[in-house]
């Protein structure tokens, strides 16, 4: 990728906002932040780009580089919206899909109900073709037989079709001429050889993967497209990428053609950039929250490094990475950042059940009609109208662009929460914040507590547009006394991205004891997958010098489900069996505490490759333009800090006449998002424009 230091801009879709952030190469950056259009996505990117553009004084053709994160794969399996789909797998497993891993995510909740699979039963077909475990073909594949199935659920009004045959991983061959016998036959429908998603063993896990990447597959593929030509029409013809699962950036043809690896596409790039941001800072060690209009994710930077996972589950309620709770959720085992999310952000409606307790969550406003206090419609109570009646938020939103009906907020608080609960105002209120931060605590925890890790030795680091907002509050009931907001934080994905380099990956089964690992064999797949990657990358443009390659050996004990990844050294030769062996019992005792003197399995083979951009956006050099507007004065409201100290009087300042440090209570205002200093906090800035809250003990 030979592109010089041009501008670019990063573009985050959320559940009420598209965010956007340009950069022209110089650290000069503008932000912006305009109401999603969910009925058609791309139109708000469209008009945010053209209105981004405007301000920075550039034309269309001064973009070299357009970056997107997107939840158009995520709200297709949370509404159920793919397409029909269809699975044609080998004759006797056509129930793999529905038997899943023979578990719950609980064993004691009985109150569970399994989701409904993606493809239902009469859309799963069978045709005659056997591999063996070791790759010989037992069955030829039936040719006659497969065209009459495809046909059979093209009649049945399929879109989609998925392939996954028993130990295809071993030998594809069937499953690599099914995919082009049904393209041949049926050029209308999309296409997904579960080979091209994830070749590797576990058939429930490659079926699952395989099924999720056809049922996104069209309606990514055509929101993509609609995006690119959008793009074309106002002017931009610089290259589209889209931001992955893992936090890497990829083409916007590789999105098209293996969607699921971009499902959580988005807000793995507000980690990537919480991660640089931390280390240019000195923080290596961070609780990294996020929380927009729909949602609120958490995640883990340890020592610098991002916490990953090979595995993901996409589930109601909580979605975390399957590493300790399996089942419950769409599989899809791919690279991704190990991020915990829960339906519970700036747009959550509150509700009241049938036992007179009071709920924040799953169901969101949404941007359409959005929160009561958004006058658009609204008509039920949601986290921001409780905040709005509180005096957290101000007047107006996304820099004047939208302005708040703090009477209608008022009202729906007051009729749907207030009376029925018997409360006032202020402590029906008060009560949605504390059940949305108690559900927010629980992502939290899903990364830290649960995986052995103790909070209180973190920083806080928070973005998104409600971030700020909560993230006080949420650090005091996790008793962490560090928070960290970066500049910019109601776009801080969008700025992420901006940082990200271009992710590729690979990966060949190896099955087999470690033992017997033939080392000749290994150093011969580790050259052939890297031929793959400088393929792939040169074909994006990347020379030599901008192409990183990290391998990793998937270990577990024998018998085990879970595997551990080994980091290679550069010299593959210098990792002989006892080396591997005493690295794999190294990592296994990190996480779990203890480990055995078993034999060890070999299973996979992963590559990670990295294209370096150019002209990435560097943290030490950012340089925020300065709004239109200019800064506001300093005022006072009357804000509601809860039952130990009421209703306080507290200054607002605009967050860009801020300097030196100060104590709460106080409210810092921006264009993007709203500061919230408690009466307990002291706040100052950095030299990287972050603010710093350090919470003392609360006296009373």
């Amino acid at each position: 990728m030979t592109m010089g230091n041009g501008a670019r801009i990063g573009v985050d879709i959320g559940g009420t906002f598209t965010d956007l952030v340009l950069s022209d190469g110089q650290g000069r950056t503008w932000f912006h932040k305009c109401a999603s259009t969910p009925a058609q996505p791309e139109q708000a990117v469209l008009t945010g780009v053209v209105d981004m553009l405007r301000r920075a004084g550039l034309q269309p053709g001064d973009l070299l580089e357009v970056l997107h994160g997107t939840t158009v794969g995520s709200n297709t399996l949370l509404q159920q919206s793919g397409a029909r789909t269809g699975l044609i797998t080998t004759r006797g497993f056509r129930d793999v899909l529905e038997i899943g891993r023979v578990r719950t995510p609980d064993m004691f909740d009985l109150q569970w109900d399994k989701p409904a699979p993606l493809v239902p039963r009469r859309l799963r077909r069978e045709v005659t073709e056997r591999i063996a475990a070791d790759g010989t073909v037992v069955t030829p594949m039936d040719e006659e037989e497969l065209r009459g199935v495809g046909a059979d659920l093209a009649a049945a009004g399929v879109e989609s079709i998925a392939i996954c045959f028993i130990n295809s991983f071993r030998n594809p061959d069937h499953e690599r001429r099914a995919d082009a016998v049904l393209r041949q036959s049926l050029p209308g429908l999309a296409i997904t050889a579960s080979v091209s998603v994830l070749a590797e063993m576990r058939e429930y896990e490659r079926t699952s993967t395989a099924v999720v990447n056809a049922y996104v597959l069209p309606v990514l593929q055509s929101y993509l497209r609609r995006l690119g030509e959008g793009l074309l029409a106002i002017g931009v013809r610089a290259p589209l990428l889209v931001s992955d699962s893992n936090g890497g950036l990829a083409a916007a043809r590789t999105a098209q053609e293996k969607p699921v690896f971009f499902v959580s596409s988005g807000r793995s790039a507000g980690v990537v950039g919480a991660a640089r941001l931390g280390r240019a800072a000195g923080e290596e060690d961070i609780v990294v929250f996020d929380m927009g209009g729909t949602t609120a994710s958490a995640s883990l930077v340890q020592g610098g490094e991002i916490s990953r996972a090979n595995e993901y589950e996409f589930r109601a309620g909580i979605s975390t990475p399957a590493r300790f709770i399996k089942a419950g959720g769409y599989m899809m085992r791919v690279p991704t950042v190990d991020v915990a999310e829960v339906g519970s952000g700036g747009g959550s409606i509150a509700w009241i059940d049938d036992g007179g307790l009071l709920h924040v969550g799953p169901v969101s406003a949404g941007a359409d009609p959005g929160p009561a206090c958004y006058g658009r419609g609204g008509e039920r109570p949601t986290v921001s109208d409780a905040n709005v009646v509180l005096g957290y938020l101000p007047g107006a939103l996304a820099g004047g662009g939208l302005q708040l009906d703090i009477d209608q907020a008022r009202m729906v608080i007051e009729r749907d929460l207030a009376r029925p609960l018997n409360l006032s105002l202020e402590a029906a209120a008060f009560g949605v914040r504390e059940v949305a931060n108690a559900n927010m605590a629980r992502a939290i925890r899903a990364v830290s507590v649960e995986r052995g890790i103790d909070p209180r030795d973190f920083s806080l680091a928070a973005f998104g547009g409600s971030g700020p907002v909560h993230a006080c509050d949420l650090a005091r009931s996790l008793d962490i006394t560090n928070v960290m907001l970066p500049m910019m934080p109601g776009v801080f994905t969008a700025l992420g991205m901006l940082t990200g380099d271009v992710e590729r990956h690979f990966l060949t089964a190896m099955p087999g004891l470690l033992k017997d690992l033939d080392l000749a064999a290994l150093e011969a797949a580790v050259t052939a997958l890297r031929g793959q990657a400088e393929a792939a990358l040169r074909g994006e443009n990347f020379t030599a010098e901008q192409m990183l390659f990290a391998f990793s050996l998937e270990l577990r004990f024998e018998g085990q489900d879970s595997e551990l990844p080994v980091l290679l050294p550069d010299d593959v030769a210098q990792a002989d069996v006892a080396w591997l062996r005493r690295q794999f019992l190294s990592a296994y005792e990190a996480i779990y505490q203890y480990a055995a003197d078993d034999a060890v399995e070999v299973v996979n083979l992963r590559l990670l490759s990295r294209g370096v951009r150019p002209g990435k956006l560097d943290f030490c050099d950012l340089k925020v333009a300065e709004p239109d507007e200019a800064p506001r004065q300093a005022a006072e409201r009357k804000v509601y800090f809860g039952r130990q100290h009421g209703w306080l009087q507290t200054a607002v300042l605009d967050r860009r006449n801020f300097s030196g440090a100060a104590a709460g209570p106080m409210i810092l205002e921006s264009t993007d998002s709203t500061v919230v200093v408690p009466p307990e906090g002291r706040v100052r800035g950095d030299s990287l424009g972050n603010l710093l809250i350090e919470l003392t003990e609360e006296t009373g």
